[in-house]
């Protein structure tokens, strides 16, 4: 009889760490090449990871941050409502039952090895679907409660046993504006599944599943001692530190994010006590966002090439208040606390960390993701048609090097549409596509800059904008300046009218929609910065 493995080899273990995070790319790889929609295909708004049997993160794709943290919720959720068998599929996308944003439809499908009752991993994906019915085109707009904001899925089963669940993919495509396109990308979530479960079987075959599972649990263990690698570097005690979001859609009134951070050896306690209660309007968050916002800003405080498993997060713990706006209860509107509120706990978390690691931590890139939608009738044939796009901007300049402009940053990590494809698929053109000069914050080294974005609609449609960073610019550190605010204007017969940062309207044929996102914030004192050019 074989001896357990009680220590890995360092060689295998590297060949199973990327063997797991191959399967999550190629996953990622049909569900892009499958799609029907540019938000997929193009913008590579998706994301794809393997798990083992209880639902831990063996292996993530390089994808969306937000989604990746966590989609182990969803997994979670799935699996406790549905008790997956061999065959199934389970679809959801519910923000109080393992969900972030209605848009977000995650699947997940368990991967039975050895006719065993019990799965041995699971695989899942996540894509953001540029309609999910709801009050506006988009289901990204305004909104004061859930039920505005699109169709929720619970957990349930859209494959049983290999066989389709005709019931509820027409309950999905009866709620939608462009059911064609979101069957064709719920297609290409199904075939990425099965990818992932196609090559869990052959590396079983290949190497045993009992060496899988050994060389899994070696994974988390190894990325949970990295980072109490990191976490015993960092100077011991407490950090605090507070951001604002300008405001909710409903009132201009801002809103807190407050976190306390306490490391004490290895191990570290995120509190956001103290952040404003759960608001009117749709920038909510549910503890899923609260808690891959965490994972993602301490996995950046890792200096080597270290697994990005559910290891990571072990030593951390997260308090996230029920109630709060970082912890919602239904039925609040949660639309924009996936991809804005988001952004303001990882400013603002970074801000926390600036104190522990000053040498480190950049100052505030542009906090929002710009989201916008379009929606309406093509005038050529009358098609519906739904498009949802954000927006990149200015990077924060970092200790020694400037800020990148133009870029996604934080949360975020999707592409851009290509100005060919947005043209040939909807009745819009692209006036100006440019860089907004001297938007990033000023110091030592200056803040990224952000982005012009001038839209002409060519036929009448709906519109909705979210964003942030419109009141107030992002922060600079060690005595950097602040980025510019981005702002949102529509021309109309000539004339230029301010949008506020969150809103919709109905705009008609030749009107024009023009973006400005945020910069950077600024690092170190402008009057050192001809000292650090000399230096370079």
């Amino acid at each position: 009889m074989r001896k357990p493995i009680r220590k890995p080899d360092s060689t295998r273990l590297e060949i199973f760490k990327n063997i797991f995070h191959s399967i999550a790319e190629e996953m990622g790889a049909v569900l892009r090449r499958s799609a029907f929609s540019p938000n997929i295909k193009e913008r590579r708004d998706y994301s794809c990871a393997v798990y083992d049997a209880s639902g831990q993160v063996l292996a993530m794709g390089d994808h969306m941050p937000v989604h990746l943290g966590s989609m182990p919720a969803s997994v979670a959720a799935a699996c406790a409502a549905l008790m997956p068998e061999p065959g199934d599929i389970a679809v959801l996308n519910d923000p109080f039952a393992g969900g972030t944003h209605l848009p977000d439809i995650t699947m997940v499908m368990p991967v039975h090895l050895q006719i065993k009752k019990h799965p041995s991993f699971y695989v899942a994906n996540r894509a953001h679907h540029a309609d999910i019915g709801g009050a506006l085109a988009g289901s990204m707009g305004p909104a004061r409660e859930i039920f505005e904001e699109g169709l929720r899925i619970p957990p349930v089963h859209l494959f049983r046993h290999g066989e389709l669940n005709r019931d509820a993919m027409s309950i999905i495509l009866a709620n939608v504006r462009t059911p064609a396109e979101r069957e064709g990308d719920l297609a290409a979530q199904i075939a990425a599944c099965r990818t992932g479960h196609r090559r869990l079987l052959e590396i079983s075959q290949k190497y045993g599943e009992g060496e899988l599972h050994t060389y899994g649990n070696f994974l988390l263990e190894y990325s949970e001692k990295m980072m109490r690698s990191v976490l015993r570097a960092l100077r011991p005690g407490v950090y605090r530190a507070e951001d604002f979001l300008d405001g909710d859609g409903v009132t201009a009134l801002p809103l807190k994010i407050k976190v306390r951070i306490k490391i004490n050896r290895d191990r570290a306690e995120v509190n956001f006590s103290g952040s404003a209660p759960q608001c009117a309007g749709n920038v909510n968050a549910v503890e899923a966002i609260a808690v891959s916002a965490v994972y993602y800003v301490f996995r950046c405080l890792l200096t080597e090439d270290v697994p990005a498993t559910s290891g990571l997060i072990r030593p951390i713990r997260v308090i996230a208040p029920a109630g709060t706006v970082v912890n919602a209860k239904p039925p609040a509107a949660v639309a924009g606390g996936n991809v804005e509120t988001s952004q303001r706990m990882v400013d603002t978390l970074f801000r926390a960390l600036a104190k522990a690691v000053p040498t480190r931590i950049p100052a505030a890139s542009q906090g929002t993701m710009n989201n916008f939608t379009l929606g309406g009738r093509h005038p050529e044939n009358n098609a519906p048609f739904a498009y949802y796009e954000t927006i990149a901007g200015g990077m924060g300049a970092r200790p020694g090097l400037d800020g990148i402009s133009a870029i996604h940053t934080h949360m975020t990590n999707s592409w851009n549409t290509p100005i060919e494809v947005f043209e040939q698929s909807y009745p819009v053109r692209v006036r100006s596509y440019s860089i907004r000069r001297n938007s990033g914050g000023t110091g030592r080294f200056r803040g990224g800059d952000g982005i012009i974005r001038e839209i002409e609609l060519l036929a009448p449609m709906q519109v909705a904008i979210l964003s942030e960073r419109r009141e107030r610019g992002p922060y600079g550190l060690n005595g950097g300046s602040e980025g510019k605010p981005g702002r949102n204007e529509l021309v109309r017969k000539g004339k230029i009218m301010p949008l506020p940062g969150k809103c919709a309207l109905n705009a008609d044929a030749g009107e024009v929609l023009r973006i400005e996102t945020p910069g950077g914030g600024g690092w170190g004192k402008s009057s050192d910065r001809r000292h650090s050019i000399k230096k370079k």
